[in-house]
């Protein structure tokens, strides 16, 4: 089996993730306590980009007004299948910020 067919599970994927961010141009600006989710932002953004093995409650979407979209890894993933849903991460983050900066920010997810 090929290294791009395997399935990572979970912590390694969002590992995966983070890296694949990175060279994105993100920087890691937060974690949270557990180590289980990231926030990133590229430099001069107040934006952050979440990435994560669960998704937000609403609680949270209400006190992280910053966090403009989210990438969750809750299930085993192939790298082509973390391309794909980095690509879609990246596509959000680039829009709500655009949008953010034109005072029309739509509420993330």
């Amino acid at each position: 089996m090929k290294d791009f067919d395997r399935l990572l599970p979970p912590p390694a994927a969002l590992a995966v993730a983070a890296r694949l961010l990175e060279a994105q141009g993100f920087t890691i600006v937060a974690r949270n306590e557990r180590g289980d989710t990231l926030y990133l932002a590229r430099p001069g953004h107040n934006a952050t980009l979440r990435l994560s093995n669960h998704a937000r409650r609403p609680r949270q979407r209400r006190s992280h007004p910053e966090v403009v979209t989210s990438l969750v890894v809750a299930t085993p993933k192939r790298l082509g299948q973390l391309d794909v849903m980095i690509a879609a991460a990246l596509r959000d983050y680039a829009a709500r910020t655009t949008e953010a900066a034109a005072g029309e920010l739509p509420p993330a997810e």
